[in-house]
């Protein structure tokens, strides 16, 4: 029986994904946070296999020391953090070149090693890489991903027969609660926001050093402050460098260590080259609400006498849930923000590989008018015969359409 503070088992909707690259792929890689259920899956993933952990110090250094003699006596494995060695994937390749076998390696890692300067080779063609995020909306509710087809397909029925996770103060707490399983175990508010905390010290006392050396870590905090009060809003390099007394090169270094730990991530500006009125700047989002929360330092009483404040929360909370939904699709999906000369803007543009455009704009109230389309109108025009759908996500429990391919749908169906 588990301990009574143990996280609660949730279904992740990669493992699917995960067990078919087994079956056809030498290596398979879940990269993505840590604490974000890597570990549980990769377990779960390969029952039959050993599982080393690369979080053991001993075996740490005879990885490090000498990585062909550490693969090479392996035959099939689970090795669990691997951006702590990452000169170890250049011994995987040369293993896996001399025995191509399906499934031999399945790997976690807890930084976009892929991406790390210290890889010297390619892994092109041997392994597959599957990004697991903190928990969804739709695992935690325990329903299928099914947003975007829904979306492209106009399908959405008249209302949910249970409105999960809830509306109001309900979705709120729902949202700064955030998605890893360890911090959704603790029983109060008080608490998600210490473990929080402690996780975002780890981050910094730990992890930056398996991805980067930064010369003054000490302002790693000061810039995911500052980060947190800019997310959802354009990324001015000049400016966030200006508060930390750094150029704007270090500046976006050291933000590029953040988006390889998965804290934040830029979102690209949704362009056509025949375009040129559209706004090219990035903007900044945080890959998880409750650590946003944490960083801003807002409460759920708060925020229901301050509900401006929650608008970025919440703005972030959909960035992350769409991550996960493109994550899971065996197709590639390119998600961006709009924003034209005029200042009018859509939160999220959505672009299938058929190049159907999907819109979506975030509204923390629980009406929905047709002022609130604007942006989404201006996008259906620009986009023409690809335009497939305008959302307007709202605290309701009824899907509203609002004109020609335009709905208000609720939150919680994301």
């Amino acid at each position: 029986m588990p301990a009574p503070d143990s996280p609660p088992f949730f279904h992740r909707h990669l493992q699917t994904l995960l067990r078919e690259a087994l079956n056809d792929t030498p290596a398979v890689l879940i990269n993505g946070p840590r604490q974000s259920g890597k570990t549980t899956l990769a377990r779960q993933c390969g029952a039959d296999m050993p599982y080393l952990s690369l979080d053991d110090t001993t075996r740490l250094a005879a990885a490090r020391s000498d990585p062909r003699g550490f693969v090479r006596q392996i035959d099939r494995a689970i090795i669990d953090e691997i951006q702590r060695a990452p000169e170890l994937l250049l011994a995987l390749k040369l293993s896996i070149d001399n025995d191509r076998r399906p499934g031999r390696f399945l790997l976690t890692g807890s930084a976009n090693v892929m991406s790390l300067p210290t890889i010297a080779d390619s892994l092109a063609g041997r392994i597959e890489v599957h990004a697991l995020l903190p928990l969804s909306n739709a695992e935690l509710a325990g329903r299928a991903p099914d947003f975007l087809e829904r979306a492209l397909a106009q399908d959405w029925p008249a209302q949910r027969a249970v409105a999960t996770p809830g509306v109001g103060d309900a979705f709120v707490e729902h949202v700064l609660a955030g998605g890893y399983p360890e911090m959704r175990s603790r029983a109060t508010p008080r608490r998600r926001q210490a473990w929080a905390q402690a996780y975002l010290t780890t981050l910094v006392e730990r992890d930056i050093q398996d991805v980067a050396r930064i010369d003054e870590a000490t302002r790693i905090p000061q810039l995911m402050a500052i980060l947190a009060m800019m997310s959802g809003q354009l990324l001015n390099l000049s400016q966030v460098g200006g508060q930390l007394g750094l150029n704007v090169h270090t500046a976006e270094k050291y933000i590029g260590v953040l988006e390889k730990l998965f804290l934040v991530r830029r979102l690209p500006a949704w362009r056509r080259n025949e375009l040129g009125r559209l706004v090219k700047t990035p903007k900044v989002h945080f890959l998880d609400a409750g650590l946003l929360a944490a960083l801003v330092r807002a409460n759920a009483e708060l925020l229901r006498t301050e509900r401006a404040r929650f608008g970025a929360i919440l703005e972030s909370w959909v960035f992350g849930e769409l991550l996960k939904l493109v994550s899971l699709t065996q197709e590639q999906w390119f998600l961006s923000h709009y924003r034209d000369k005029d200042q009018v803007e859509v939160d999220f543009v959505l672009e299938s590989p058929l190049r159907a455009i999907l819109g979506i704009e975030v509204k923390a109230a629980a009406t929905v008018t047709a002022a609130d389309f604007k942006g989404l109108r201006r996008l259906r025009d620009h986009c023409g015969k690809a335009f497939g759908s305008g959302i307007v996500l709202y605290d309701g429990t009824d899907a509203v359409p609002f004109g020609d391919g335009l709905w208000a749908v609720p939150l919680g169906w994301l």
